[in-house]
C-alpha cells in the first residue's frame, strides 16, 4: 500500500492501561502511569475507554495529550450516562460536561464514539433529535448493539449528517460495511467470544484491503481492537499496521 493512502489509515486499541498486557506488550515491571508513553511508541491512535465510565477531568486530558504528543490522534467514547441512562434524551447538559472535559486534546481529538444499549430498539425520531444538537466540528460515530438500528432511515439519517455508522464484529455478528460519513469507523470485539481470542492472518489481511479500498476514496479510516484479553488487541493491531505498511 502506497504511504499516501496507508496515512489515511488510523489503528490502535480500546485502552490502554491492562494490568494484564504485562509481559506480552508492556514490560513486566511497567507502572500504570507509564502505559500511555509506552503504547505511544508503538501506535499513533487510541480509543479511549475509560470515558464511558467517568468523563475525564480537564487535567487528565492534558496529561494525555502532552504525553503523546502532535500527530497522535485520540478517538473518545462518549460518557453512559448520555447513551445508556438518557438514551440521547436531554442531552445538552451532559454533552457540555463531556466537551468540556475532552476539550485540552484540542487538535488531538478524533471521532467521538456513541455505543447505544443492545436492550434498546430503533428510535429514528430521537436520534433525529440528537443529531441536531452535535456541535461541528468534531467526527461521530454510531455503534448500535441493538440490530433493529441497522437499517436504511437510520443510515440515510446519519450520512445526511455526515456521522458513520459503527462497523462491527461482536459474537459472531459483523454489521453492515455502510459507510455513511467522510470517514470510516470500525471496532473489532473479538473473532468469536466478546473480548477474547486472536485474529488470524486472512481475517485480518482482508480488513486491510477495505481500509486500503475505503481510504482509495479519500475517506480516514480508524480501527480498534477490543479483545484486550492476554493483550490480543495489541499484538493483532500491530500485525494489521504491518499488512498495512508493508
Amino acid at each position: 500500500m502506497n504511504e499516501e493512502l496507508a496515512a489515511r489509515i488510523h489503528v490502535g486499541t480500546s485502552g490502554w492501561q491492562y494490568s494484564h498486557w504485562k509481559g506480552s506488550f508492556y514490560p513486566e515491571d511497567a507502572d500504570p502511569v507509564e502505559m500511555l508513553e509506552l503504547y505511544c511508541r508503538r501506535f499513533r491512535t487510541v480509543e479511549v475507554n475509560s470515558s464511558f465510565y467517568r468523563v475525564p477531568s480537564r487535567e487528565t486530558a492534558g496529561k494525555w495529550a502532552d504525553t503523546a504528543g502532535s500527530g497522535f490522534v485520540f478517538s473518545v467514547k462518549v460518557s453512559r450516562y448520555i447513551t445508556h441512562m438518557k438514551k440521547l434524551n436531554d442531552p445538552e447538559e451532559p454533552l457540555g460536561r463531556f466537551f468540556d472535559g475532552i476539550g485540552p486534546l484540542g487538535g488531538s481529538t478524533g471521532p467521538l464514539l456513541f455505543q447505544l444499549p443492545p436492550s434498546w430498539g430503533c428510535d429514528p425520531d430521537r436520534l433525529r433529535s440528537f443529531l441536531r444538537v452535535l456541535p461541528g466540528g468534531y467526527r461521530y460515530a454510531f455503534e448500535f448493539r441493538d440490530r433493529s438500528w441497522l437499517n436504511g432511515e437510520v443510515f440515510s439519517m446519519l450520512r445526511n449528517n455526515d456521522a458513520a455508522l459503527c462497523i462491527y464484529d461482536l459474537e459472531g455478528f459483523t454489521s453492515p460495511k455502510e459507510v455513511t460519513a467522510d470517514f470510516v469507523y470500525v471496532r473489532l470485539h473479538g473473532p468469536g467470544a466478546a473480548y477474547e481470542g486472536s485474529y488470524g492472518k486472512s481475517v485480518l489481511a482482508g480488513w486491510a484491503g477495505a481500509f486500503s479500498s475505503w481510504a482509495g476514496t479519500g475517506r480516514d479510516v480508524y480501527c480498534y481492537f477490543d479483545n484486550d484479553q492476554k493483550g490480543y488487541a495489541a499484538s493483532d493491531a500491530l500485525s494489521l499496521e504491518r499488512m498495512i505498511r508493508r
